[in-house]
């Protein structure tokens, strides 16, 4: 990457988030309009929405032609959603991504733009001294988060106290190096990704972040906390040799994601 203003791509997956992701796609394109020189693109990833998200991407794209939108029609999961979208990284110098809720202000990612000259990767973290939460997840979230980030560290010993913060940024060559490896379609993305650029030798610096928790999350507790175990396990046994003994199983781990109604790991 140069010295000059890095092009930039946006990511937002988006799952019926009609009556949300409007005032974020304003708020952003909106600041860096201002505040960066460079050349910046938003690209909203749908994920086999059945409301009018098509639609309000429409309009705002009309007002903002740094807007697109890559429209997958079945549901492939958040994972499955920034897979496809990553896949744009060569086009650009920094990629990263925040959640369609605008938990995340544009200030706060525009800080990791900043953050990323001098290292491969920088996460958003909530749990940092110096984060600002404006709304706190409840106390069950805030359980059932601590409790996950212990078997992470458990399962992984990456060292990083928020995986889970949907604000993200990274180097091109980073994306490019690791992409193949990306195969979580799941909200245990965040996991494969953060994963495989530690054992690329990739660094990756967490910083304190702004947040807000918003009303409306997709995330249904119980359910999502077993999918993103299953998808934890499976991560840990993919990078062990014991994986390719394992492909018998592989229509029982189908036949699971589909009973979960949760998307499947790619291929």
């Amino acid at each position: 990457m140069t010295n000059a203003s890095p092009n930039i791509l946006l990511l937002i997956p988006a799952y019926n988030e009609e009556t949300r992701i409007a005032p974020v796609l304003e708020d952003y394109a909106n600041y860096f309009r201002h505040q960066h020189s460079g050349h910046f693109n938003i690209v909203v990833i749908l994920n086999g929405c059945k409301d009018n998200t098509l639609g309000v991407v429409r309009t705002a794209k009309k007002k903002f032609p740094e807007i697109s939108f890559v429209n997958i029609p079945e549901p492939v999961g958040k994972g499955g959603a920034l897979i496809e979208g990553l896949k744009l990284a060569p086009e650009v110098d920094l990629v990263g991504y925040v959640d369609a809720d605008g938990a995340t202000p544009p200030a706060a990612f525009d800080d990791l733009i900043q953050k990323c000259k001098n290292t491969d990767c920088v996460i958003g973290s909530r749990w940092l001294t110096d984060s600002i939460l404006h709304q706190e997840q409840t106390l069950r979230r805030r359980f059932a988060s601590r409790t996950f980030h212990a078997i992470i560290q458990f399962f992984f010993w990456m060292g990083i106290r928020d995986t889970q913060c949907g604000a993200k940024v990274m180097r091109r060559e980073a994306v490019e190096a690791i992409h193949s490896q990306l195969t979580v379609a799941d909200m245990a993305f965040d996991i494969n990704l953060l994963y495989a650029l530690k054992r690329s030798g990739y660094k990756i610096l967490e910083v304190p972040t702004e947040w807000t928790d918003q009303i409306g999350s997709k995330v249904e507790l119980g359910r999502t906390s077993f999918v993103m175990l299953l998808s934890v396990i499976r991560l840990r046994l993919y990078y062990s040799p014991f994986y390719s003994w394992l492909s018998p199983l592989r229509p029982l781990e189908a036949w699971l994601y589909r009973k979960l109604s949760a998307p499947p790991p790619l291929k």
